[in-house]
């Protein structure tokens, strides 16, 4: 129906101008008010020189100014490149060189210039923007033009510039808002940073269908964010499953008392703790409660509810409505796969990335003939789910046994005396791989490897329980909760070498 994200807001501007369109913690706005903030910060940038094509950096935030600023920059024919909140200089100068930014925007003046690039505060903007006046509305941006280059470290620490396209987002916005049944009346919680690919098409989602988003910086403040919850009528959420664990953890059963009113709570990102799972379903019985699997490069294209009377471990769920999954073997040929057949995820559809920014040698290693190529490995289980047991090198062969590590991390979980944990493979001479498990134990407690072991073999099958159990202070991990197993796999190294 719409090319693009900022024609969807102007759309829903002209036809329900009154309608809540974003509210942050501080203010809310109307749709009509949000596309003349839009048209009016477009004007200071538009001042600053910025049109087509030209890159512009913004230090996220959760606020509407922040939103009207990347719309903006993309009305205008430009791309929007976010980085996060509370971004260091290194990185704000590296991302600024390597996706050629005309105009760098942060909180802070920055003390120093990044090489042909102009910076000015967000402050500024806001105050040059109230004083502009709006521009004529331009033409729509075509779906085929670059809306954003999204960075991703991933877990392989290698910096990426994503490109996505304007008719990416618009696919995108399809999986979710079919995937989860958006309706025009959802108003949605989205504590995720927006510079992250996750909260940004929730975002991207609500405002293709004309619903309504409330933001919040992150879920540390639960009174803000059942206030928030409140004061909008919120009737879904997005998180994070790190922001879930903080959230169960702080606010003491306190979502039981929105089970009548929550619609849905959408995950993404990382997998889900079995624990909070189990928890949030028996909190919100009659929430749907989604989980995505994707990545910045495809977006959202496999979708679960979990909150079903049997739900299947390790279960992804199906296809997004504009996505094709296959299993694909080492040489990238489709297989009938089944438990003892696996293969890794394989994904076409309109919403695959534009492709690595000026990195064609990347974007040829992972897209071939219009598929994107993970190294997730699943299957397909009879009745038509996709069974995924975990990144291909994670994924522990021991003794022609697979194993998923996150199966091992939910089984530890369970056990008292363990606060986090993180599950390898190793090396063995007559397995060929053997699971070590690191443990981060709860305060007080003592590391007692035996009984772990012991707790273990009661949960696990034999050859699952771990060879190696090991104590660590903290269990590194990504910002966004997914365990760094490259990190762990380093500390085993340099004590084994």
């Amino acid at each position: 129906m719409f090319r693009s994200i900022p024609e969807a807001v102007f759309a829903h501007a002209a036809a329900a101008p009154g309608k809540l369109c974003l509210a942050d913690e501080t203010r809310s706005v109307t749709y009509r008010e949000y596309a003349e903030e839009i048209l009016k910060t477009a004007a200071a940038l538009r001042s600053k020189g910025v049109g087509s094509d030209d890159k512009v950096l913004i230090e996220a935030s959760q606020t509407i100014s922040f939103c009207a600023a990347a719309m903006a920059v993309q009305l205008l024919g430009g791309v929007f490149v976010p980085v996060e909140r509370n971004c260091g200089l290194d990185k704000i100068l590296r991302i600024a060189s390597l996706s050629g930014a005309k105009l760098v925007i942060t909180p802070k003046a920055l003390s120093e210039i990044p090489e042909n690039a102009a910076c000015m505060t967000a402050s500024a903007l806001i105050a040059e923007a109230a004083a502009a006046e709006p521009i004529e509305c331009p033409e729509m941006p075509a779906a085929e033009t670059m809306a954003e280059l999204l960075f991703s470290t991933g877990t392989t620490g290698t910096e990426k510039g994503i490109a996505i396209s304007h008719g990416n987002n618009v696919a995108l916005a399809g999986n979710v808002i079919e995937g989860v049944s958006i309706l025009e009346d959802n108003i949605e919680l989205i504590p995720s940073p927006l510079n992250h690919s996750h909260g940004l098409r929730r975002y991207y989602a609500n405002m293709y269908a004309g619903a309504s988003v409330v933001l919040i910086t992150g879920v540390m403040n639960v009174r803000m964010f059942f206030e928030l919850m409140d004061r909008y009528r919120v009737n879904s959420i997005d998180l994070v499953p790190t922001a879930l664990s903080v959230l169960l953890k702080l606010s003491r059963g306190q979502f039981g008392l929105y089970k009548d009113i929550l619609r849905y709570i959408q995950f993404g990102s990382a997998p889900l703790v079995a624990q909070d799972m189990q928890t949030i379903r028996s909190l919100l019985p009659d929430t749907r409660l989604y989980n995505f699997y994707g990545s910045t490069e495809s977006g959202c294209i496999v979708i679960y509810d979990f909150n079903t009377d049997h739900p299947k471990d390790k279960c992804i769920g199906r296809p997004a409505c504009n996505a094709r999954i296959i299993i694909v073997d080492e040489d990238r040929n489709e297989i009938a796969s089944a438990p003892d057949n696996t293969g890794c995820i394989a994904s076409f559809g309109p919403m695959n990335m534009m492709g690595y920014w000026q990195d064609p040698e990347e974007t040829r290693r992972v897209m071939e003939n219009g598929f994107i190529y993970s190294n997730d490995e699943a299957y397909f289980d009879e009745d038509g789910d996709i069974i995924l047991l975990g990144r291909r090198g994670d994924v522990i062969n021991t003794g022609g046994n697979k194993v998923s590590p996150s199966e091992i991390e939910d089984a530890a979980l369970k056990i008292e005396a363990v606060a986090d944990c993180g599950c390898i493979a190793v090396a063995d001479p007559m397995k060929g791989q053997v699971p070590k498990l690191y443990v981060q134990l709860k305060a007080g407690c003592t590391f007692d490897p035996i009984s772990l072991r012991n707790d273990l073999a009661a949960r696990l099958e034999p050859y699952k329980v771990p060879a190696f159990i090991e104590a660590i202070d903290a269990i590194p991990r990504s910002f966004n909760g997914k365990i760094l197993r490259r990190v762990l796999s380093e500390i085993h190294a340099k004590k084994n070498h």
